[in-house]
């Protein structure tokens, strides 16, 4: 479904997430003008990644489609930026500075797999996404993680621990494993 997101759609998201994040700063940003094309106006799952010199300064997310493109890459913009509960909000004199990723997702498939050595060969490192869940703990890891945790065993040890949940849960614990791809663009 995401081969319909094309580096034209995604020149256009980068565009509404800087303009959605400007606003909310009170800067006079020009006017608006809607998007072309019915992609924007499909339902689809994004994630919107701040980066402040090459550090994490703000990700938030939806696994599940929740409105339409434009919305989704608005909302989640606006919350990576403001109400990421790991940063304090992104302020006006880090606006300039501030780097935005926009990962459109794919749908993610459950995998079956035997034990913790099947799971580890199941992955493609760079390109998978993953979701891990065990009971009510959840957590994900879009595939860009993989660049610095290329180790699907730290890669998986730190989802756990991402999640909540023990570290090696995912070798004794057998919890879901979902994967997706994503299309995903960068300023």
């Amino acid at each position: 479904m995401t081969e319909k997101i094309n580096v034209s759609v995604g020149k256009a998201l980068l565009e509404i997430a800087r303009r959605s994040i400007g606003k909310q700063l009170g800067l006079l940003i020009e006017q608006e003008t809607q998007p072309e094309g019915e992609i924007f106006f499909q339902e689809y799952a994004t994630f919107v990644t701040l980066k402040l010199n090459n550090q994490l300064r703000g990700c938030i997310g939806n696994l599940a489609p929740s409105g339409s493109l434009l919305d989704s890459v608005t909302r989640n913009a606006i919350n990576a930026a403001f109400h990421d509960h790991r940063f304090s909000p992104l302020e006006l004199k880090e606006f300039d500075q501030v780097e935005i990723d926009i990962s459109v997702l794919g749908k993610p498939n459950k995998i079956d797999y035997q034990s913790a050595a099947d799971l580890i060969d199941r992955l493609t490192p760079g390109v998978d996404g993953v979701i891990l869940e065990l009971g009510r703990a959840r957590a994900t890891f879009l595939p860009q993680v993989w660049q610095q945790l290329p180790d699907p065993i730290s890669f998986l040890t730190q989802l756990c621990l991402k999640a909540g949940l023990p570290a090696n849960c995912w070798k004794t614990d057998k919890p879901d494993i979902y994967l997706y791809q994503v299309k995903s663009f960068s300023e």
